[in-house]
């Protein structure tokens, strides 16, 4: 399993309803439960956490460690399947995941759906993590 794979994964979730909390393709995804579907998908289940509020004060006791979960924190140049965690506005956290060919895969709540967009939603970058599988040494 790569970052391409988890690239390629996303991608075939974009149309997807948005629902927070969501952890169903079918029914809708947040950003977190795409993250989740992706993994699923390619064979790595994850338990991501649910019952977080629309706006999150703070991450500690909320984001689960990223190594436990099979990725490694990184930075510089960015390659397909990279998670990043933004902050787009006060006390917002958001996930997107870097897209195979360019853009970026998220859960949109405006746009009530998973998209592919060719710009990183706003915001600083906070954290910034690929599989380990996908690590070159």
């Amino acid at each position: 399993m790569t970052g391409e794979d988890l690239a390629r994964s996303a991608a075939r979730l974009v149309g997807s309803p948005w629902r927070l909390h969501g952890r169903d393709p079918a029914t809708g995804l947040d950003c977190i439960g795409l993250l989740a579907a992706a993994l699923d998908r390619i064979g790595r289940p994850i338990a991501l956490p649910t019952g977080y509020p629309l706006r999150l004060r703070k991450l500690a006791g909320w984001m689960p460690d990223p190594t436990a979960l099979g990725f490694v924190a990184v930075t510089g140049a960015l390659e397909p399947g990279d998670v990043v965690l933004l902050q787009p506005g006060l006390d917002q956290i958001h996930l997107a995941i870097a897209a195979a060919g360019g853009g970026w895969i998220h859960a949109h709540a405006g746009l009530r759906r998973v998209v592919h967009q060719s710009v990183l939603p706003a915001g600083p970058i906070l954290g910034q993590w690929r599989l380990i599988s996908s690590i070159k040494v």
